[in-house]
Order: structure tokens, then C-alpha cells, then sequence
């Protein structure tokens, strides 16, 4: 029993780990005491900007992504078909008379008829709004950046997450270091959540199955 107690307060004592590999990028890092002064004004290993822009341009910096998404799309189908043939066959003649079955003509015809009325329509919109702060992950050689980040909000029992990545033109930049996501290219926006509430909005595995095209009835 105190072994099998003190095995427990040793897993109590050990801190969680994250789940999501993102999380391995915000490890603290070593800092590195700063070289003695030594009255030199211009070091070669120390940034000095006279005229700096505060607009991202380089690799690491921060950049405010203003989310306006909002899309609208609407689709009406209408068809119509309908085909009908008819077909006779006069009675054949056998030595100038019309052939007679049990008194009467032996004459037919054929006829087919078959029509199509189908209609359907689509509707969806979405909207997405708000701020969401990335960073430069990659400068092109035309000088576009290749930006990516996500922001993690947990409440109560549940969790959100918005990530964005995409290509944004360093002209599109603001003047307060802003973009609209409606600038960005090849953006994917991811808006999902996980949890307790997440949970009580997705159907079970065996309602999946019954809306499924695989259910045949």
C-alpha cells in the first residue's frame, strides 16, 4: 500500500503534456549574458536600424492578420426531359390479303413514353471575424512572405482554435503592421474546437453509419 501510494503521488507530481506538437515551439529559450561594453558605438553582430519600418519584412517578425471572411453562395438546378415513340406495323398481305387472326386484322403497333422533372437547390454562407497575430515563416525571392500561426483559446470545457497560413505581398502591409485576410494568397483558415461542447455537436459513429451512403435503405 505506501508503495502503491507514493507511485500515485509521483504521477501527480509529474506536469502534463500538451498534445499538440505546436506547443514544442514556445520552450523557453537560454538566454546569453550580453558582451561587455567597450565603447565602441557599431558592433557587427548587433542590429541598428536608423530608419527602421515597423512593417514585417523578415523572417520571425509578427504580423496582425484582420479576419473578414464572408462568403455567400447560392446554387438553382431545374431539368425537364420527356421523349414518347409510336410505332405501326401494318398486317402482312399473303396472296393480296391482309393476314386475319380469329377474324380480325392482324395489324400492331408500338408505343413508348417516358418523362424526367428534377430540381434542386443550394444555399451556404459563412462569416469570420476578427484578429489573429502570425509569423513570418519564410521570405520568397520576389519578396512575398509565407506566414503562418494559431491562437488557442480554452473556456470552462472546451477548446478553440483558429490557425491561418498564406502568402501575403509586402505591399499589402499597412502602415500599423496589418493585413486583410482577403489580401492573403493560398490562405487556409482552420476554425475548429475540441471538448465537452465539441463533443455534444458531432454525431456517434453508429448515426454516422445510418447517414452514410453506405446505409442502403
Amino acid at each position: 500500500m505506501l508503495l502503491f501510494a507514493a507511485a500515485l503521488a509521483g504521477c501527480a507530481a509529474m506536469p502534463s503534456h500538451q498534445d499538440d506538437a505546436q506547443w514544442a515551439a514556445t520552450a523557453p529559450v537560454e538566454q546569453t549574458s550580453p558582451p561587455p561594453p567597450d565603447g565602441s558605438i557599431y558592433h557587427d553582430m548587433q542590429n541598428m536600424e536608423l530608419f527602421n519600418d515597423s512593417r514585417a519584412h523578415r523572417i520571425g517578425d509578427i504580423l496582425t492578420i484582420n479576419l473578414v471572411e464572408a462568403m455567400q453562395a447560392s446554387k438553382k438546378s431545374e431539368t425537364t426531359t420527356s421523349k414518347s415513340d409510336k410505332v405501326n406495323i401494318a398486317s402482312p398481305k399473303v396472296l393480296g390479303q391482309s393476314l386475319r387472326v380469329l377474324g380480325k386484322s392482324a395489324d400492331s403497333s408500338l408505343s413508348s413514353a417516358n418523362s424526367f422533372d428534377g430540381a434542386g437547390s443550394s444555399t451556404q454562407s459563412n462569416q469570420l471575424s476578427g484578429q489573429l497575430t502570425v509569423t513570418v515563416a519564410q521570405r520568397l525571392s520576389n519578396g512575398n512572405l509565407l506566414v503562418k500561426g494559431e491562437k488557442w483559446l480554452t473556456i470552462n470545457q472546451g477548446q478553440e482554435l483558429i490557425r491561418i497560413s498564406g502568402i501575403v505581398r509586402t505591399q499589402d502591409i499597412g502602415q500599423d503592421n496589418s493585413v486583410d485576410s482577403t489580401r492573403v494568397a493560398d490562405a487556409r483558415i482552420t476554425y475548429t474546437g475540441r471538448g465537452t461542447l465539441n463533443d455534444a455537436n458531432t454525431q456517434g459513429w453508429l448515426a454516422k453509419f445510418f447517414n452514410s451512403k453506405w446505409m442502403p435503405f
